[in-house]
């Protein structure tokens, strides 16, 4: 029976484990350690509290009802006894004690265990670039450095600031700076595009525009060379191959690495990843050890890989798992399929499933559809545009990914939600076709977005609808390499005629069985619409009519606008 448990890490997944643990059994004896004085955080509400969104450090360590959650409240309340300032130094897996060190002073011990359980979390990286370490260069790891960035900010003391790396964590960070403090930021990413392994290409020029858009450059495919100053004059100014950039604080955000160590030495196995391996139960190669959270592995449900998801949302969700099994119930936890969401300024990001090179790398044969649609009915007063991207296998039509951005978060944020859990079942193309989802005009069109993606999908997939992405034919414009066909009413066309003259025709949807005689039957031949429908019907007249020359803009016009506003 199980008398003893101890857990190693106290922000997410610990206390979850802990607290659902002391509910199933209210006389086991449960000891969680950590090497921190702050325990029990929302972490992920870091980058809010340092742009001003929540206003006090505590706002991110109380309950729903405003109690702080410290030591003394999960011994009183919870009944749990929580030991901070205590860093676990090793497992003796035979005698099953973890080894421990107390930080004030240096004092050593070792706990006895019946079960264990890891949930140490990651770190960030610090990449080894010259400078990396003088002050007011921060990473994002923790309270006491959301805590220094906002007190040397709030007190004058930041005027420029360069974010190292475009993932979740750096753009959170550069709107915070930005946003409420005016600060001048910078991103420096190494990709060619933002959120390099959420987006694909198409959705992250969306996003780079909207960082643009509000004040934050954005410099891509850019090496960090060197971070300037001393302890002095702190930091001064960051080079790269193409400059220098003067600047007053840095922050890093280029990954995580998984806290793993004293577990690995111990004889715990982990992945390529250096996270710790565990199965549906997670447990890990020590059946008496459990782990969970940022420093494990997880199966990805759509590739069938393995991969790393440092999400607070899979780690309480993974701890009540732990729990369970530890009282004795047998609970699982098949994996993730990587479902993602992130504010950047008033616009709403999500994705779940793989992007397209992922799914290359996997071994698929991805196909996509790109889809603009106004979030609630048209008619509706409140209603926005939002993009969908969806991706699927060209061979066995399964769902692989789903991409939305748009203005209204909570639009987007639902769009993904009614597709991301269904990936891991098979969802083929057919199935979001007639996905039911809520229709009233305040919340849906008739014609959901997410079924209108579906069928764009299967027309590709049924060579139905040739097309071709945003990115692309601007590209291919701009070379002069095609002309476009305007299948929109003429006010709304004029402006391109009038800019790009005989590059530009338009002939209006209403007018186009009348006049096919005046359109190229040899060169490529776009055609644009506003969002891409009317351009798709005007496509299959144009097949009917014996033209195969004809390409589809994926988007329309709305999708132009946002990926490069200048083009009009």
């Amino acid at each position: 029976m199980v008398k003893r448990v101890i857990i190693v890490g106290a922000v997410a997944l610990g206390p979850k484990v802990a607290c659902r643990l002391r509910r199933l059994d209210p006389e086991i004896q449960i000891t969680v350690v950590d090497r921190d004085n702050l325990i029990s955080y929302g972490g992920c509400g870091i980058p809010y509290y340092v742009g001003g969104d929540i206003a006090d450090i505590e706002g991110l360590c109380s309950t729903s009802s405003h109690v702080v959650r410290d030591p003394e409240f999960f011994r009183t309340c919870k009944g749990v006894k929580i030991m901070p300032g205590v860093e676990a130094m090793g497992i003796n897996r035979k005698e099953k004690k973890l080894d421990i060190q107390h930080l004030s002073d240096g004092r050593k011990e070792s706990l006895e265990y019946d079960k264990l359980v890891i949930a140490t979390g990651a770190t960030p990286f610090r990449p080894p670039i010259p400078g990396a370490d003088l002050p007011m260069v921060f990473t994002v790891s923790n309270l006491h450095n959301a805590k220094d960035i906002k007190d040397k900010i709030s007190k004058g003391h930041v005027g420029k600031a360069v974010v190292i790396g475009a993932g979740a964590i750096g753009i959170e960070m550069a709107e915070a700076l930005t946003d409420l403090w005016g600060v001048e930021t910078t991103i420096i990413e190494m990709a060619d595009q933002v959120l390099p392994t959420a987006l694909g290409k198409n959705m992250s020029k969306v996003v780079e525009n909207q960082l643009e858009k509000h004040g934050v450059k954005v410099m891509l495919s850019e090496k960090v060379e060197c971070i300037n100053g001393d302890a002095d004059s702190q930091v001064t100014s960051v080079e790269t191959g193409n400059g220098t950039m003067e600047c007053d604080m840095v922050v890093l955000s280029a990954g995580v690495r998984p806290n793993t160590k004293f577990a690995a030495d111990s004889g715990l196995a982990v992945g390529l990843s250096g996270a710790l391996l565990v199965d549906r139960c997670m447990k890990t190669t020590d059946p008496d050890i459990y782990a969970g959270g940022d420093c494990v592995e997880l199966r990805n449900l759509v590739s069938g890989e393995n991969m790393t998801m440092p999400l607070g949302s899979l780690a309480n969700r993974q701890g009540r798992i732990i729990a369970n099994n530890i009282h004795g119930r047998a609970s699982q936890f098949n994996g993730t399929v990587g479902t993602f969401c992130i504010k950047v300024f008033d616009m709403g990001v999500a994705t779940a499933g793989l992007t397209s090179d992922q799914a290359k790398a996997n071994g698929f044969d991805p196909v996509h559809a790109i889809v603009s649609q106004p979030d609630r009915a048209h008619f509706y007063p409140s209603a926005q545009l939002m993009f969908i991207k969806l991706i699927a296998d060209s061979k066995t039509r399964k769902i692989l990914g789903i991409e939305a951005v748009g203005g209204q978060d909570d639009a987007i944020k639902a769009r993904v939600d009614a597709i991301a859990p269904l990936l891991q079942l098979g969802l083929n193309v057919d199935d979001v076709c007639v996905l039911e989802t809520g229709y009233a005009p305040p919340f849906a069109s008739a014609m959901d977005i997410i079924n209108n993606a579906g069928n764009a999908l299967d027309n590709i997939l049924e060579n139905l609808n040739k097309p071709i992405d945003v990115i692309d034919f601007v590209e291919a414009f701009k070379n002069d390499e095609i002309k476009v066909l305007d299948v929109r009413e003429p006010k709304e066309a004029e402006p391109f005629v009038e800019k790009y003259r005989d590059r530009w025709m338009n002939i209006p949807q209403s007018e186009l069985r009348e006049r096919f005689n005046e359109v190229s039957r040899t060169d490529p031949v776009c055609l644009v619409c506003g969002t891409g429908a009317r351009s798709y019907e005007c496509q299959t007249l144009f097949v009917h009519n014996g033209f195969t020359n004809t390409i589809n803009v994926q988007g329309g016009h709305a999708m132009i606008s946002i990926i490069d506003p200048e083009f009009i």
